[in-house]
């Protein structure tokens, strides 16, 4: 979860699970401060990789966190960690499941579509908010490890501005402060997800662990 300046820290998130019976993969959360590369290093990997910004909130959920009356989307209550968590579990157990297409422009779900594994042992779920599953992928049995992506807060800062310009994520000048405030808190963030469970990494070394872990599955059943 992101910490933000003169805000208390948000409880963790809670959630039910249960222990995967038949297991069909596992899988490695991916989390990272916004911007650091999550996206494009698990792609890297050639796992299936599962996007958990999907699992996003409508901007019109009466239970959005706010801030001076804004949407604080850097708060895991705006994330359905639930829905995400079942996600996980499905594929773990059947290799497949439907996801939420999420339009972070309009700040809402525009539809669903189906994602699987194709067979894959191991995938990856990535996103900010991925640490907030680390407990509960534990206890469900499926989680074959936690990273949390570190890089240079400046160059995560370049990268997260770019993408999110040329999204047209949302009007430049609010890009512009969020990004500045995400910059100054991006250790404490890194920081929390390593206390949810995550181990940091460079994108080279997430590439050795991936390559170890699908070499293991694939010797023997998940």
């Amino acid at each position: 979860m992101l910490l933000q300046a003169n805000r208390t820290v948000q409880p963790v998130v809670s959630l039910e699970s249960r222990t995967v019976s038949v297991q069909s993969a596992r899988v490695i959360l991916l989390a990272g401060p916004s911007g650091s590369g999550k996206s494009y290093v698990a792609r890297q990997t050639g796992l299936p990789v599962l996007c958990l910004d999907d699992f996003y909130k409508e901007g019109t959920d009466p239970t959005l966190p706010r801030v001076n009356e804004m949407a604080d989307w850097e708060s895991p209550l705006s994330w359905d960690a639930q829905v995400a968590m079942t996600a996980v579990t499905q594929l773990a157990e059947t290799g497949r499941t439907e996801i939420p297409v999420y339009d972070i422009s309009l700040s809402a779900r525009i539809g669903t579509r189906p994602f699987q594994l194709d067979g894959a042992p191991l995938f990856i779920a990535e996103g900010i908010f991925a640490a907030e599953l680390v407990q509960a992928c534990t206890q469900a049995g499926v989680l074959a490890d936690a990273l949390a992506l570190h890089r240079p807060r400046t160059v995560t800062f370049a990268r997260r501005l770019v993408r999110d310009l040329a999204e047209h994520r949302k009007p430049p000048m609010v890009l512009v402060r969020r990004g500045l405030r995400l910059w100054r808190e991006d250790a404490s963030v890194l920081g929390r997800q390593c206390e949810l469970g995550c181990r940091p990494t460079t994108a080279a070394a997430l590439q050795r662990r991936a390559r170890l872990l699908l070499t293991a599955a694939s010797r023997k059943p998940v």
